[in-house]
């Protein structure tokens, strides 16, 4: 594979997990990360969830929670989800603090609010971008179905992005055939990208639905 690719969730669980584990799966160079202050599961009720630091192994909350109530969280997928999460990498990890990871040419995030808070990292971060990164928002509901749903569309656009010899190219043509394909309209709209006065470079950015391209094309910028 050409490309390498970051799956962005709220706590590196479900969503991002589900398609990090089904593109490892096909030999795609990816990772996956949360953008939350902590790693959020279900409780015994919406007001009593558990909590955990980023970084807690998948092992470590499987086991607390088998402690806790094995029935619950094995009849609501948790238990399962987490056995899954830790056959696919140790932990979960944050995407505010993934710098040392190295830098990617695409990065999808699965709801609104998690694409506005990986797009305000890219924008704050000490360093500008040399490479062209695509942002892509597709929204899944979080749940164990919808995220299935979710990592089989990923995949596809994924294949579509490796396919071709230049995305950058090819976008528009890419989003036009996911659209007719899977019903899912995908307007497009374009705003600029805020410029880094401090070093004086100028920044595009050129988003596609919640599919944001962000591009500068002189200084490297770790992501």
């Amino acid at each position: 594979m050409k490309l390498r690719y970051a799956m962005v969730c709220s706590s590196n669980q479900n969503r991002s997990m589900e398609a990090h584990s089904l593109l490892k799966r096909q030999g795609f160079d990816v990772c996956s990360y949360g953008t939350g202050a902590h790693v959020k599961l279900p409780g015994p009720s919406l007001r009593e969830p558990n909590v955990y630091e980023f970084g807690t192994p998948y092992k470590q909350m499987f086991d607390d929670l088998r402690r806790k109530d094995p029935e619950l969280y094995k009849r609501n997928g948790i238990l399962p989800m987490l056995k899954r999460n830790s056959g696919v990498k140790l932990a979960p990890q944050r995407w505010q603090d993934n710098a040392s990871d190295g830098s990617f040419d695409v990065v999808f995030t699965f709801e609104e609010k998690v694409f506005d808070m990986a797009i305000e990292d890219l924008h704050n971060r000490e360093h500008v971008l040399m490479k062209t990164v695509l942002v892509i928002n597709l929204e899944v509901k979080d749940n164990h179905e919808e995220a299935a749903v979710g990592a089989r569309l990923t995949l596809d656009l994924c294949q579509e992005l490796e396919a071709t010899d230049s995305w950058e190219e090819n976008i528009d043509s890419i989003v036009a055939a996911f659209e007719r394909q899977h019903r899912r309209k995908l307007p497009l709209r374009i705003k600029p990208q805020c410029t880094d006065l401090r070093k004086g470079l100028r920044d595009a950015l050129r988003c596609k639905s919640r599919n944001e391209v962000i591009r500068n094309d002189r200084i490297s910028h770790d992501i």
